[in-house]
């Protein structure tokens, strides 16, 4: 495994283990996936408030009690905000009733990152202001971010916010590559050169954010993942060309286009199977040159 250097010396596995669907786990097989993430060297675990309900959070929470010396060797990183029903509150009260709850469910003390999860229109940055104050000042959150902000969103927390930015958590694959798109096909005629995102990967890397992708081998909305998928013929032509010459599975050579980017970027790769973390762990070692990367790019575009 490869690391990303932090601040205060802190180095995060540069694969993460995504835990949204750890809930169709029991404890046993949680406690062993968990134990072989960190056999590969990743020592980073993303959760959710809304991930299982909070059932996700309380089965790891059962495999820290487990193995109390676990958590000493893991970042556990979970985020806030969403609420069911396309709802959403970033207000002082919420994010603390949460994140207590969080603590609890998962057994322990304090949490390394916590994440705003989706933009509330509605926040008031002095409540998050206060809110990370009083989590930070009880030790209970070490560092903060935001997952699925785009660049005036993040520049508006930074100007309300005294805590820094650590991560962005954005959805971005080979597939839903909307953030690659809008710079690609800049003032051009065409719908990719639609800005969704105002920028953020030229954002994140100008200001030493971190982008954690999610849904990294996943395809469109009910679609399932797009390797071997019938759908993306020319893309699975192009990713078992590469697998072979680098003999990894498709899974290693989609996360590698992710970790091509020219800065740091973290995905989290949300497998319950040990055999799938296994191949797509072997990412970290390869480095696509720039032909490779854009053939897998535009293999399943539209425009050429």
């Amino acid at each position: 495994m490869k690391y990303i250097e932090l601040t205060d010396n802190l180095k995060v596995s540069k694969i993460a283990l995504g835990c949204m669907r750890t809930n169709v786990l029991n404890v046993d097989q949680l406690e062993e996936l968990i134990l072989t993430a960190l056999e590969l060297g990743i020592n980073f675990f993303d959760h959710a408030d809304i991930y299982g309900d909070g059932q996700c959070e309380t089965l790891f929470g059962e495999v820290l009690k487990r193995n109390p010396s676990l958590r000493s060797k893991i970042y556990l990183q979970s985020k806030v905000g969403i609420i069911k029903g396309h709802r959403y509150d970033f207000s002082k009260e919420h994010i603390l009733k949460t994140v207590n709850a969080q603590l609890k469910r998962l057994n322990t003390n304090y949490l390394d990152f916590l994440l705003l999860h989706r933009p509330d229109v509605l926040v008031d940055y002095q409540e998050v202001n206060e809110a990370f104050d009083e989590l930070y000042s009880q030790g209970k959150v070490k560092y903060f971010g935001v997952s699925n902000f785009n660049a005036f969103q993040m520049e508006l927390y930074q100007s309300k916010v005294k805590y820094p930015l650590i991560f962005n958590q954005v959805q971005l694959s080979i597939t839903e590559s909307r953030l690659v798109d809008e710079g690609i096909y800049v003032n051009q005629k065409n719908d990719l050169s639609l800005s969704r995102s105002n920028g953020i990967l030229e954002y994140t890397q100008m200001k030493n954010i971190i982008l954690q992708p999610w849904s990294v081998i996943m395809a469109g909305a009910g679609e399932g993942t797009f390797i071997d998928n019938p759908k993306y013929l020319e893309l699975n032509k192009r990713l078992e060309v590469l697998a072979n010459k680098y003999q990894v599975e498709k899974n290693a050579i989609a996360i590698a286009w992710l970790l091509r980017f020219p800065q740091p970027i973290q995905p989290i790769v949300g497998t319950t199977s040990i055999k799938h973390l296994k191949e797509m762990s072997k990412a970290v070692d390869i480095k696509l040159d720039r032909e490779e990367w854009y053939s897998l790019y535009l293999a399943n575009k539209l425009i050429p």
